[in-house]
Formats: C-alpha cells, sequence, structure tokens
C-alpha cells in the first residue's frame, strides 16, 4: 500500500465515521471504484484505532464524568447520579448491536456488502434521517433519557451493521424520533461509538493476531494518524454545528450517492 493510497483511506474513514453517511460503505466503495485492492485486515485495525482515540479525546468532557461515576456502580448497582445513569444507559444501548453482530457477522459480510445494497440503505436511511429532523421535538436533554430512550437507540443501531445505513445516522434519527434535542441525540450517538468502535477493534485486532500475517507498518501508522485527526477535527465541528446544521445536508448526499450507485452497479 503507497502512502497516498494509506493516507486516502485514513481520510475517508475519518471524515465519514462520525457523520451519518456510512463509513463502512465508504470504504466498501472507494475501493471498488478505485481498482484498488482490499486494503486488509491490518489497516482496518490501524484505523479503527485511530477513530477510537478520536472520539475518547473529542468527547472526554462528557466521557470521563460518565466512567467517573459509572465504574463504581458495577459493584454497587446504585445510580446515584445522572451520569452514573447515562453510563449503564450506554450499556444498554450496547448489549443489542453486540449481540445482533456477534449472530449475524458472517450473513453480512457474504450477503450485504455489494454495491446495490449500499444504495438502498444509503438512500432508505437518508429519507429517515431527513424525516426525523423535520418531526424532531427536541425536548429532551441527554440527562432525561429513559431507559426506553437508551433501548430503542440501541436496537435502532443494530441496523448500522449493514453497510450503508450509517451508526451516527439511524441513532441520531431514532433519539430525534423520541423527542431528544438535536445536540444531545448526537452526543449519546458519539458516547455509543467508543464501544461501538472498541468492540470491533478488539474483534479484528484479535483475528489480526490470529492470522499471523506479516505486517507493514508504515501505512497502518500513516492510517491511525490521519483517521485519528480527521475523525477528531470532524467530530467537535459536528458536535458545534449540529443545532444549526440541517441534516438536508447530509439527505441530499445520501440520495445522489445512492441514485449515482444504482446507476452505475444496476
Amino acid at each position: 500500500m503507497s502512502d497516498w493510497h494509506a493516507i486516502f483511506l485514513a481520510l475517508v474513514q475519518g471524515i465519514t465515521e462520525f457523520l451519518p453517511i456510512s463509513s463502512s460503505g465508504h470504504l466498501i466503495l472507494v475501493p471498488a471504484l478505485l481498482g484498488w485492492e482490499d486494503q486488509g485486515l491490518a489497516f482496518d485495525v490501524a484505523v479503527h484505532v485511530g477513530t477510537l482515540l478520536a472520539i475518547v479525546l473529542a468527547m472526554w468532557h462528557r466521557l470521563w464524568p460518565v466512567l467517573r461515576d459509572g465504574v463504581p456502580t458495577l459493584w454497587t448497582f446504585k445510580l446515584t447520579t445522572p451520569n452514573a445513569r447515562l453510563a449503564w444507559g450506554i450499556v444498554v444501548g450496547t448489549i443489542p448491536v453486540g449481540i445482533v453482530g456477534l449472530v449475524f457477522k458472517d450473513f453480512i459480510e457474504v450477503n450485504l456488502r455489494g454495491p446495490l445494497v449500499i444504495a438502498a440503505t444509503t438512500v432508505g436511511f437518508g429519507f429517515v434521517l431527513w424525516w426525523a429532523d423535520r418531526h424532531a421535538k427536541c425536548a429532551k436533554s441527554l440527562d432525561q433519557l429513559s431507559w426506553v430512550d437508551y433501548l430503542l437507540v440501541g436496537l435502532a443501531q443494530c441496523l448500522a451493521l449493514i453497510p450503508g445505513t450509517s451508526r451516527s445516522g439511524i441513532t441520531i434519527s431514532m433519539a430525534l424520533m423520541m423527542g431528544v434535542n438535536r445536540k444531545s441525540a448526537a452526543e449519546f450517538s458519539f458516547l455509543l461509538a467508543v464501544p461501538a468502535v472498541l468492540l470491533p477493534g478488539l474483534l479484528k485486532s484479535y483475528e489480526l493476531a490470529q492470522s499471523g500475517l506479516s505486517i507493514d507498518w508504515r501505512p497502518m501508522l500513516i492510517g491511525m494518524l490521519v483517521s485519528f485527526v480527521s475523525a477528531w477535527i470532524v467530530t467537535k465541528l459536528f458536535l458545534r454545528w449540529i443545532e444549526v446544521l440541517p441534516m438536508s445536508w447530509f439527505f441530499v448526499y445520501r440520495l445522489l450517492l445512492g441514485a449515482w450507485l444504482i446507476i452505475v452497479f444496476a
């Protein structure tokens, strides 16, 4: 893998991971459209580490209080603070995607990674994002989420296992449907991203260790650095602009991308 190849793919990963446009779909499409070989497991691990570090840094102001108050409740189960409750809300929101991911991982990788599937999910869930934003009540803050909210957002996150759906897009959409304000919807989506990115990253790391592949560390380090910087910038900007940034921008992008994929691959 050349340096420019690594930089380009890492930029795609970093920019799309936390925007509602699907990083998995883009990472499948880019090599297919440009005629590149699959980037390989080691590179996937590297860019996952980069985006994980980016979201932890970008959300540290919210993540640290959640960890501080939530970890002791693993033994006491006393949810005496809003942050402790939110910690368990993240757990509740993560369990469904963990179960579904383990059960259907092989099926999804074999049957749901084609360009036309990505086109359909890109357009279909683009409409969901647009509708949810258009009809959002924006009444609840992050501290007012109910256990039902946590669970429903977690169930919605399962759909993001299908490339083209977008994890951030579907979780923000569901939170908006539950009446959560836009900033809180984005913050909860990004907090959910920590285990959602960490767990597959650990699984890929285990698969890499078991594979015995020799690793060219130069593109791995480039990919990790570029994905980290680009993901951190995008996340900070998105959180700053979420209250005024119309989701219709992302809807239009998804609509155009999906239509183009249908024209090219149908």
